[in-house]
């Protein structure tokens, strides 16, 4: 199997100014994923354990001069560690830099070469997989490499194609959160008050965030939010009641649904504003399996999605937590 590309700036930006710092965040390693097309950061879908993350990108928004090749249908699929990566790419980039290269112009994008190797490391005479940067500047060349598992089988890499797809379902209702400080200000509160979070979302737009101790009960409402896909209107006479009882009405009508999740989810959930998304939508999947967050980006200076690049969470919920 073979892989290789050069960085463009656009995707050295991407990457080591805004998605890797956020990936490290859902967990130390993840699976890269590399097709014909896309490459993929994906957290946690083959043990099932903890938050799932998947940042898709089109190979034109990180890559230029992309080649893949592997008996796998042109897949390739490894662990990494993530803190590994990043220490590398920026490793790279300072000293490509103080040997006069000019991150931020096209020279980057001529010269940031990354591949897969095999290299037998000192003290050893096993040779390992590793992922390499290596910079071809005039005057010199900077080679960085960073240790990965070995690639995944024909068999696992069909499991992890199959995870991706069924990760890719999307609630019927989401609900729009156009300001992540305000959402991330509430969470920092509540995350040392309890364990558990109760989310609500209501076909209305409403999105209700409640944790209770024997203690204290520490709640917070999002009203009026926009919505995507199946909605509702408010009934009558609801407007005015608590936000308890309202929800447990939208509950009851089959127009909103709740879900126990972890706090600790949760916060991590929220450090995906790391990767600057420029909105979040959030959903209960069928029959409550997972809390869903969706970061939306657009394409600068616009307000239309940028579409070669994407990012969304799976949530688990707590068990028996889930209420249509």
């Amino acid at each position: 199997m073979k892989f290789k590309a050069f960085l463009t700036d656009h995707g050295v930006n991407l990457l080591e100014k805004r998605f890797l710092p956020a990936l490290d965040k859902m967990g130390k390693t993840c699976h890269l994923y590399l097709t014909r097309d896309h490459a993929i950061f994906l957290h946690n879908l083959l043990n099932g354990d903890g938050i799932q993350s998947i940042a898709q990108f089109q190979k034109e928004a990180l890559f230029e001069d992309y080649r893949i090749s592997s008996q796998n249908d042109d897949r390739i699929a490894f662990t990494i560690d993530l803190s590994l990566l990043q220490r590398a790419l920026r490793s790279v980039l300072t000293i490509y830099t103080e040997f006069g290269g000019s991150i931020g112009s096209d020279a980057t994008a001529n010269h940031l070469q990354i591949k897969l190797v095999k290299k037998t490391p000192p003290h050893s005479n096993q040779p390992m997989p590793f992922l390499t940067f290596e910079t071809k500047g005039y005057k010199s060349a900077v080679i960085q490499d960073v240790p990965i598992s070995k690639p995944l089988s024909r068999t696992d890499v069909l499991e992890l194609q199959s995870a991706l797809d069924m990760a890719q379902d999307l609630p019927q209702t989401l609900v729009q959160v156009p300001d992540m400080n305000q959402l991330q200000s509430f969470v920092d509160r509540m995350k040392h008050v309890g364990d558990v979070l109760n989310v609500s979302i209501t076909k209305y737009g409403d999105l209700h965030l409640q944790i209770s101790t024997s203690l204290i009960t520490l709640g917070a409402e999002f009203r009026k939010l926009k919505v995507i896909g199946e909605q509702a209107r408010v009934p009558p006479g609801d407007e005015n009641l608590t936000a308890q009882t309202r929800t447990r009405r939208a509950i009851d009508k089959g127009d909103a649904m709740s879900v126990q999740v972890s706090v600790k989810h949760f916060f991590k959930s929220i450090q995906c504003h790391l990767a600057k998304p420029d909105c979040a939508f959030y959903g209960i999947a069928q029959q409550g399996s997972c809390l869903t967050v969706v970061f939306q980006f657009f394409i600068p200076g616009t307000r239309q999605t940028d579409k070669s690049i994407s990012l969304h969470c799976r949530l688990p919920v707590l068990v028996d937590s889930g209420t249509n």
